[in-house]
């Protein structure tokens, strides 16, 4: 069950997450693909851009230069996880949103 602090929504417990992997959460009315990359953590719309399809957190998590980006499952494009923009297809970028482990909970502000 998810609670409510001040803006913020706890979405699961970080220990949910494998490192190095993403998943999906409902926030305030949005798909959010939440990703830990080590101690990070990374939030992004969930939503691919080309295809409308809800699928950004089951894209493979790697890196293109010091960028952190996701592969869309669908049509391989890479967003950078920090700020959602797409590296292929500039104008065409994903929601970012802010994400904080606290108490042992993933929280992602809504």
């Amino acid at each position: 069950m998810a609670c409510m602090d001040k803006g913020w929504m706890a979405v699961c417990a970080a220990q949910d997450i494998v490192p190095d992997t993403g998943v999906c959460a409902l926030v305030a009315g949005r798909h959010v693909a939440v990703f830990r990359v080590g101690d990070r953590l990374f939030a992004i719309g969930n939503v691919d851009p080309k295809s409308g399809a809800s699928v950004l957190a089951r894209g493979l998590v790697g890196s293109l230069g010091e960028r952190i980006v996701v592969a869309s499952p669908l049509y391989k494009q890479h967003f950078d996880l920090a700020t959602g923009e797409c590296l292929e297809d500039p104008e065409h970028p994903v929601p970012v949103y802010a994400a904080r482990i606290e108490y042992g909970r993933v929280w992602v502000a809504v």
